[in-house]
């Protein structure tokens, strides 16, 4: 679904028209002048919850609450622009050093005054507290809230930020991109001839901790070969121990590896030695990040998660990933 409707004077019938006459005679004679991301300007986008958002100028001063859309910025080639991240921003190494705007706790306001911007992307589905979101936009920022509940919009809102901050191009260019390979990933996962259940770990502990029915993550193991145990309600991000026996997953991902989860630790856990997986082996430790962060890494993420699934896969426009538990 497209999320943008692109406003201002060039969207209209007779200026277009008029622009393309005048763009005409001025290439006759060799003299057309270069087009400015600045022409493309006022731009209006749909953010996730419905909202309008008209951005008036290409935005200089940016404020991004989600790692997933900072990366998305610099890898438009507009992470320059970035004035401020969150506190567990991560990638690339230069989003590190950008003023931590928010914590796990919520959005620190004086901050975000501080800094001045002139749009602030938020995180949907209460990542940004929604009475920030309020809080900002009751200041007079301009705040676009972003969430992908599956790969699909994923990719819309790759181009809605491109739109947003003067890329379209470049944003389409990265969803075609990103659709080819993982339409490829998905065809060679395909062809493995079998689709095994699979219990992706998000962590296990004080709960065990799994996708949830038709979630992000849930639609990335079905395109991966897989059938996803999930935790049967949408409201809900844990599973019980009886409930895993009984689905009995034939492969185990382990998405807390970067935490220090192994598989020996799996296997030696009371109740899990009887599944299926734990007695084949198929326990299989990923870098959890690329896999869960729904940013322009997300083909290398399906590619970690199907060679998770179906470890005979080979998948030529990806190297193997790095080894995480070295004796698994």
């Amino acid at each position: 679904m497209d999320m943008r409707t692109i406003g201002g004077a060039l969207g209209r019938p007779a200026r277009g028209f008029l622009v393309a006459l005048v763009g005409a005679a001025l290439l006759a004679v060799g003299t057309l002048p270069a087009v400015s991301a600045d022409d493309a300007f006022p731009v209006t986008v749909v953010d996730s919850e419905g909202t309008e958002v008209t951005v008036e100028a290409i935005p200089e001063r940016i404020i991004s609450l989600a790692p997933s859309t900072t990366e998305t910025i610099f890898a438009l080639g507009a992470g320059d622009r970035l004035v401020g991240a969150t506190d567990f921003d991560d990638y690339p190494a230069e989003a590190v050093d950008l003023a931590d705007v928010a914590t796990y706790t919520g959005v620190i306001m004086e901050q975000v005054v501080a800094l001045e911007p002139d749009l602030v992307f938020a995180a949907g589905n209460f990542f940004t507290p929604p009475d920030d979101i309020a809080r900002m936009r009751g200041l007079g920022y301009r705040v676009i809230v972003l969430y992908a509940p599956d790969v699909d919009t994923v990719m819309s809102d790759i181009e809605l930020i491109g739109t947003a901050v003067g890329a379209p191009e470049e944003a389409r260019s990265m969803t075609a991109q990103m659709r080819a390979q993982m339409e490829a990933i998905e065809a060679e996962a395909s062809a493995a001839g079998t689709t095994p259940t699979v219990f992706y770990e998000l962590g296990a502990e004080p709960e065990i901790y799994a996708p949830a029915p038709d979630s992000f993550l849930a639609d990335m193991i079905v395109r991966a070969g897989g059938e996803p145990i999930t935790t049967g309600d949408a409201a809900l991000w844990s599973i019980p121990l009886e409930a895993l026996v009984v689905a009995d997953p034939e492969v185990i991902v382990l998405g807390d590896a970067n935490y220090g989860t192994c598989p020996d630790d799996v296997a030696a856990r009371a109740g899990w030695e009887g599944m299926t997986a734990v007695v084949n082996g198929d326990v299989r430790p990923v870098d959890d990040v690329p896999i869960t962060r729904p940013g322009p890494r997300l083909a290398q993420g399906l590619a970690s998660l199907a060679r998770a699934i179906h470890p005979t896969l080979e998948l030529t426009d990806f190297p193997p990933d790095p080894p995480i538990c070295e004796a698994a």
